[in-house]
């Protein structure tokens, strides 16, 4: 695009952890991208500098208002030493649709993507090779105008950091159990559910909380008005394979509109197997269980990829799924995004970017 990026190189790199220490987000790279805000200039001074803090004005609107969204995607490196991405454009477009449910301004996603290209190649040596890890990619917006009006903030930083994964999830690939939560909600139709904005996950924080107390790894949210309709689980859009179907909860307004999730449905039905994006009720699914229809479940995302459920707690009735095991649909679907990739796999969708 011929865009003007200032590169300012780090004169202090820092050392890089071991695989086996990674985790999921407790790293950060030697570079971030940043670029500013104001009403009156639009957005300008695109730039990659060293990884730092930031300063700002306590009076800074996201602190109060929470003007604020971000999105989640990931690099990978194959085993000949390409860097790929994963349907970048699709969280960039979601990213501006958040921004325009937050009333921020819209991003150029062609300089968005210039600039994250350009970011990842400084930073290429810290892009994991082994097999499940990655290099996890979190732009975000916040509001940084310092007076305490409610309106949208005049003046914004878009920020990009990079940091190198593991697996998400301690269990790995193994299935994790889900307590059903009939108390809390995430998010309700007409709200911010279907935007990724810091508060949507704030107010899931305690629900995972008793979860985890009660031993489980993540909540089945239900609908925020009737308190019976499926909708996510944890902070990932949710399958279910009911005898030979799948089904996942249609998108309402609340419900994010997953990368993962589109991928998972295009795949599917790539493969001729039946999806249907429904209204599904917490009973409807417990009383696919008592039939044995309910073959699998699994939750998708971009930072698991694939989670399979193991067990679902509904009101303290503990329902077995697949005697606790990844189900067979789940691995499959598994195995092929991330062969897809990582470039093990061939891409019959056109989805991969070459950095």
């Amino acid at each position: 695009m011929g865009i003007k990026i200032n590169v300012e190189r780090t004169s202090a790199p820092k050392e890089k952890p071991e695989i086996s220490q990674l985790g999921f987000g407790k790293f950060f790279t030697d570079h971030m991208f940043i670029m500013d805000y104001d009403s009156g200039e639009g957005w300008h001074h695109p730039r990659i500098v060293p990884y730092q803090q930031i300063l700002m004005d306590p009076a800074a609107k996201v602190f109060h208002y929470g003007q604020t969204v971000f999105e989640g995607m990931k690099a990978y490196k194959t085993p000949d030493g390409r860097i790929l991405m994963f349907r970048p454009y699709k969280n960039l477009q979601r990213l501006n649709r958040s921004n325009t449910r937050l009333s921020i301004p819209s991003l150029d996603e062609g300089l968005v993507m210039e600039a994250l290209k350009q970011l990842i190649k400084v930073d290429e040596d810290w892009i994991p090779s082994e097999l499940g890890t990655s290099l996890y990619i979190r732009p975000f917006v916040i509001a940084t105008q310092a007076t305490l009006g409610v309106s949208p903030s005049e003046k914004y930083h878009f920020m990009i950091i990079l940091s190198p994964v593991g697996s998400y999830y301690e269990e790995g690939i193994n299935p994790v159990s889900i307590y059903v939560e009939s108390e809390y909600v995430r998010a309700v139709t007409g709200g911010v559910g279907n935007a990724k904005t810091g508060g949507n996950y704030a107010a899931g924080l305690k629900a995972q909380q008793e979860a985890t107390e009660k031993g489980y790894s993540q909540v089945l949210w239900l609908d925020g008005v009737h308190r019976k309709y499926i909708e996510e689980v944890g902070s990932m859009n949710v399958f279910f394979k009911i005898g030979n179907k799948v089904v996942t909860p249609a998108l309402n307004g609340s419900i994010l509109e997953g990368v993962t999730r589109d991928s998972v449905i295009r795949v599917l039905r790539h493969w001729n197997i039946e999806v249907e994006e429904k209204t599904i009720s917490i009973d409807e699914l417990v009383a696919a269980y008592r039939s044995g229809t309910l073959e699998e479940a699994f939750g998708t995302g971009t930072a698991a990829v694939i989670s399979p459920i193991g067990e679902l707690n509904w009101q303290g009735d503990k329902l077995s799924l697949n005697g606790g095991r990844t189900g067979p649909l789940a691995s499959k679907v598994y195995d092929f995004l991330t062969g897809v990739q990582r470039g093990t796999v061939e891409d019959p969708f056109g989805w991969i970017e070459k950095v």
